[in-house]
């Protein structure tokens, strides 16, 4: 009996471009990233930073030459709408873990107010045991499986605002904007901690990381639903995580001179500053002036095609 062949495997294809997933709960990150590349059928992605897989909301996706540029966003700024439990701790400070301790909630408005108040600003967090952070080349979370406590530093972060939304009973709904590295889960836990009640994070919803807001994002369901030609219509540019950078654009032979590696002479600026680099409106990627007027490529995205 002859054997039919095995099928063959759809080779992948060249995207490029930036996607504003908001992620649905229940898939990680990396999840999503790979449900998004499947649909695309692309060659190459990547993501900007981690969502829990509890959490929601906008999860920037990058594919093909905006690799190149997932780091961008891991300094930004981040917003976040979340519902916080009193008097109810669990052992990963949100609503996947383990109860540990239930305590009456005797917490008036004045006093949670003054509670909220004390977690604005700089303040110190000690990253939880159920976080993907490093030890001796180890996730933290496996760790923490296996029952080990390892003794972690406290970290400075900023809270810009922390707001009371609603309350329902021992149920609050907050809105934080907060710098990079904060976690949400411990801020739930400190509060609760500063109402001497215990609480927990029950749901988390991201809704901006530095001047990208959820809005402008596409639920992974709809993006499933969409023809293929209209996916690749919702990719943003290659150069769409830069626009916080200025930008320059050079003539032919300043251009030749970057794209070779080289650095493009007769550019005005300020020296130190990283700039989005184009020719005849093409973007050609992020490259520093230094004295002198020399711009530095940095890193540039393939010009194969020009």
């Amino acid at each position: 009996m002859v054997q039919a062949p095995p099928p063959r495997r759809v080779p992948r294809r060249i995207v490029d471009g930036v996607l504003f997933l908001d992620k649905p709960q229940g898939l990680s990150s990396n999840h999503a990233l790979q449900q998004a590349r499947r649909l695309l059928n692309a060659a190459k992605g990547g993501h900007t930073g981690t969502l829990d897989p509890m959490a929601t909301g906008l999860l920037p996706l990058t594919f093909g030459e905006a690799t190149k540029f997932s780091q961008t966003l891991l300094d930004a700024d981040k917003a976040y709408d979340a519902t916080v439990l009193l008097g109810v701790t669990t052992t990963t400070a949100d609503a996947e873990g383990e109860v540990l301790d239930t305590r009456p909630v005797h917490v008036s408005d004045a006093q949670l107010a003054a509670a909220l108040a004390q977690l604005r600003g700089e303040i110190e967090q000690v990253p939880p045991m159920y976080s993907a952070l490093k030890h001796h080349g180890k996730a933290l979370y496996e760790y923490a499986r296996e029952g080990v406590e390892i003794p972690r530093a406290p970290r400075r972060v900023t809270i810009h605002r922390l707001e009371l939304l609603e309350r329902a009973g021992d149920a609050l709904r907050i809105r934080v904007d907060c710098s990079k590295g904060t976690y949400i889960r411990t801020l739930a836990s400190d509060l609760g901690a500063l109402l001497g009640c215990g609480a927990h994070l029950t749901a988390l919803r991201r809704t901006r990381i530095g001047p990208f807001a959820l809005d402008a994002a596409i639920p992974l369901a709809d993006f499933d639903a969409c023809a293929p030609a209209a996916r690749d219509a919702a990719l943003a540019p290659v150069d769409a995580l830069l626009v916080h950078m200025p930008c320059v654009s050079l003539d032919a032979d300043q251009a030749r001179s970057l794209t070779h590696g080289q650095a493009a002479r007769g550019c005005a600026g300020e020296a130190g500053q990283a700039y989005r680099v184009y020719h005849a409106g093409r973007f050609l990627g992020v490259a520093t002036l230094a004295e002198g007027g020399l711009l530095v490529p940095t890193r540039l995205v393939s010009t194969a095609d020009q």
